[in-house]
């Protein structure tokens, strides 16, 4: 989550959507902010005390987490947006991202079926800091109630142009977005890593995300 009082926008951001090139790509408008020492410095204070402090909104926060601790008038004007990306090729990129970054948690398992089918076992103990993309996206941006608190939805499929939808309401030139944690390892089409049972059970976990975002699993 990025949170920038100067230009009164607060990005909410989803694992593997994109978000750390857009968060990269705003992060330097901090230095603009009057409040970015406080900001900075409650960081700090935050890390040292291995955040036991509770005044720092971690990476992946929610968004009603934002909406629970800022002040009300302050939370409505925001800017707020987020960028989502299909269900079916977000797992895919799990995949190859889990076995190239923590290839241990991945040692009994082979195939991109395999994953899926221990990824989302409900006898697994539940191990957020394995991959957050297990949760649904919608949940990052509606309140207790189902609504929601974003004002635009950018789309990892539609990157570039979503991006500078998003600067134009905010009100900035669009900056460069970095490429970052690109996967070289994986093919192209999602799609080649599903059998149809496979897509049914994704389809099935994320059934909200695929709802409330109007994905499919054949783009159309």
């Amino acid at each position: 989550m990025l949170l920038s009082l100067k230009y009164n926008f607060l990005f909410v951001h989803t694992a593997k959507t994109g978000g750390t090139s857009v968060r990269d790509a705003l992060s330097p408008l901090r230095f603009r902010d009057p409040w970015y020492p406080v900001q900075f410095l409650c960081s700090r204070l935050s890390a040292l005390s291995g955040h036991r402090l509770g005044i720092k909104f971690p990476r992946h926060s929610k968004i009603i987490a934002a909406q629970e601790m800022l002040p009300q008038e302050l939370f409505e004007k925001l800017f707020k947006f987020v960028f989502v990306r299909n269900p079916w090729d977000l797992q895919v990129s799990s995949f190859h991202h889990i076995r190239r970054e923590r290839p241990h948690l991945m040692s009994h398992v082979e195939t991109f079926e395999e994953f899926i089918r221990w990824k989302l076992d409900p006898e697994r103990p539940y191990q957020y800091h394995v991959d957050t993309s297990i949760d649904l996206q919608s949940d990052y941006v509606i309140d207790l109630h189902g609504k929601v608190l974003v004002d635009f939805i950018g789309r990892y499929e539609n990157l570039h142009d979503d991006f500078e939808e998003a600067c134009r309401r905010i009100g900035i030139r669009a900056p460069e977005l970095p490429h970052k944690r690109q996967a070289t390892d994986r093919g192209k089409d999602y799609r080649s890593y599903y059998t149809d049972e496979l897509a049914a059970l994704v389809g099935e976990r994320f059934a909200p995300d695929i709802e409330l975002f109007g994905y499919t699993f054949d783009p159309q």
